[in-house]
């Protein structure tokens, strides 16, 4: 969403690593980083990781801590990197399972996970209604099985429901970032207890952060102020390091800003409607689906839910859309078939990929 390699984050990456890389004390770049991200996500207090998925960790371990509870709630199949917890999903029957490709899970899901179909108020409820759900750790959007919309009323009443129960709501935007400068947290007035955002705001360095609300930040004082929070399982030595501090205040500072989104957005609308008219005009059973900057096209109908869309999984036409593309010049995401723009891309690169996915689509039919 940044566009690759830009000169303002490289040349502040190299003029901290002259001064050092990491010095295990707060740099004049993290106050300024702290303000901003204040600023963009509406969240007070602020901490740093290295990768959104620590970010998620942590945050999970302050939920249990603060809570009493175990549980997290997830929803099938959301995205919220390689965090144990998470790697959950509905499988037959309705049944809890491990997500397929979860390599050595370390425990059993059931005495730390709860998954529900995104979407589905009643579900999110009768989990609720136990009492066991520490924090439920949500995606604006699904955006790691296609693109899955939220409904109308879906965040709302997230909002309520977690409150009527005592569990903590943690937004995590390292995907849904591409709605705007303050992710979808800003612009649908999401109003998260935690947050994290990701990779993004790095521009290419490995960083991210984790904010919560003035209550979640006074109820962990006592916990964060006493020695023994050292071996707490939150942080490292790393985490909030000069180097990527630097990438972060330079990143947003130059990218992921009004202007950007302004040029970037209607380019993945633009791609949307170039891949929609694709389909309407062959009468296929996909769709094609567009949050902010980020646009990609899915094998059937829209889904409610990450369940319905990956029953429409097909990884043998994911392979010959991509290899179609690269083969006539065009780089689709290494996942799925998706499309993120940046500043750095034209209405004439739009409209290549929209020629070269409809001769694929021609070819498929013929």
């Amino acid at each position: 969403m940044t566009g690759h390699a830009l000169p303002a984050v490289a040349e502040a990456l190299y003029a901290q690593a002259k001064r050092g890389i990491t010095t295990m004390l707060p740099s004049d770049d993290a106050a300024w980083v702290g303000r901003e991200l204040a600023s963009r996500f509406g969240l007070p207090t602020w901490q740093m990781a290295m990768t959104a998925t620590d970010a998620n960790r942590f945050i999970l371990r302050f939920a249990r801590h603060l809570t009493g509870r175990n549980k997290v709630l997830v929803f099938d199949y959301c995205y919220h990197g390689t965090v144990d917890e998470t790697l959950a999903v509905i499988g037959p029957n309705g049944i809890q399972i491990s997500r397929p490709g979860n390599i050595g899970a370390a425990f059993d899901l059931a005495l730390t996970t709860t998954v529900v179909p995104f979407n589905d108020i009643a579900a999110l409820e009768a989990a609720l209604a136990t009492g066991e759900i520490a924090c439920v750790l949500a995606e604006p959007a699904l955006t790691n099985i296609g693109i899955v919309m939220p409904d109308p009323d879906f965040h709302t009443a997230l909002r309520q429901l977690t409150r009527q129960y005592g569990t903590l709501l943690a937004i995590d935007e390292t995907h849904t970032i591409c709605v705007g400068p303050g992710g979808a947290t800003r612009a649908w007035e999401l109003q998260p207890d935690l947050f994290v955002i990701g990779k993004p705001i790095g521009g290419g360095m490995p960083v991210a952060a984790y904010g919560m609300t003035d209550e979640v930040a006074a109820r962990l004082a006592p916990l964060l102020g006493d020695e023994a929070v050292d071996v707490s399982g939150v942080g490292g030595t790393l985490s909030g390091n000069a180097l990527a501090m630097a990438a972060v205040r330079a990143t947003m500072s130059n990218a992921l800003r009004d202007e950007d989104f302004a040029l970037a957005t209607p380019l993945a609308q633009r791609w949307a409607a170039g891949v929609k008219g694709v389909i309407d005009d062959h009468r296929l059973d996909w769709h094609v689906q567009q949050l902010g900057c980020r646009a990609e096209y899915w094998f059937c109908p829209p889904p409610r839910n990450g369940g319905e869309a990956a029953a429409a999984s097909d990884l043998e036409l994911d392979a010959f859309m991509h290899l179609w593309a690269l083969n006539r010049g065009v780089l689709l995401t290494p996942f799925h078939n998706m499309a993120l723009f940046s500043p750095h891309h034209s209405e004439h690169d739009v409209d290549v990929h929209s020629n070269v996915f409809g001769d694929a689509v021609g070819a498929l039919l013929a």
